[in-house]
């Protein structure tokens, strides 16, 4: 269904603030709403809208955990020819907390780009969670440090002397879908997705319409309503418009003596 990446504007949404030293933080109210909702009602409020939002292939190592906060990104690229050691990653002190770490290594499985290392240092700094294109380890230890952990793929091996950092802080490509810096990153057990900022405040109204209209149509079939009357009704095919719609549906289903 979508058709188009929707990238970012200059325009600030609404629902973010700009807070000295978190730079995109999430707005408190915004932040309360979205822990409301999850990726499955995203991601249908995003195909609503035309914008392609999902990371493929990234799965939770953590079962249970969510994280969603504004993208901090990190890009690897595969060590040259120079001897000599080389560290993995040396950013993790520059991530404002409430941030989500997306780190893009090409989606690699010949090395890790996150272990438990990483995991105490980000706990400790307020890091809301982890998206890797890429692989991780000390996935035990990481599972019962209960720290939101999504990747592509999970090996022992080390990435010191293995990969470099490149850059933070760039847009990023996983898997065909754009990750920029300050869009909203949300990872649940269905997998991970991303919102654009620009688009943040829209998706987020339209996905509360979808959960709505959802919980509207389990209530009418608990009812005694049968399951295509209640999806007509409530407009199943919409499932993000306003709910005034929804509940001009809801009466309409109580006059016909549902």
């Amino acid at each position: 269904m979508p058709t188009a990446d929707h990238r970012p504007t200059e325009t600030v949404p609404a629902g973010t603030a700009g807070t000295v030293g978190e730079p995109h933080a999430l707005a408190p109210e915004l932040a309360a709403r979205l822990a409301l909702l999850d990726t499955a009602a995203l991601s249908d409020a995003l195909d609503s809208l035309g914008i392609t939002g999902v990371l493929p292939g990234v799965a939770a190592r953590v079962p249970g955990a969510v994280a969603f906060g504004p993208a901090w990104t990190v890009r690897y690229r595969p060590v040259g020819e120079a001897t000599g050691f080389r560290n993995a990653a040396d950013y993790l002190d520059e991530v404002p907390a409430g941030s989500v770490v997306v780190v893009d290594n090409a989606g690699s499985t010949d090395c890790t780009s996150w272990g438990s290392l990483l995991t105490g240092v980000a706990q400790a700094a307020g890091v809301r969670g982890t998206v890797l294109h890429g692989s991780a380890r000390d996935v035990r230890e990481i599972r019962a440090a209960g720290y939101p952990l999504f990747s592509t793929g999970v090996t022992m091996v080390s990435g010191k002397n293995r990969m470099q950092l490149d850059r933070t802080q760039v847009e990023l490509t996983v898997g065909g879908t754009a990750v920029a810096p300050g869009d909203l990153v949300f990872a649940d057990d269905n997998g991970a997705l991303v919102v654009p900022r620009a688009r943040l405040a829209e998706v987020v109204a339209r996905a509360e319409n979808v959960e709505r209209t959802e919980a509207r149509i389990r209530a009418a079939v608990a009812g005694g309503s049968r399951l295509d009357e209640a999806r007509a009704a409530f407009r199943y095919d919409r499932p993000w418009e306003d709910a005034h719609g929804t509940r001009a549906a809801e009466e309409a289903v109580a006059d016909a003596g549902h």
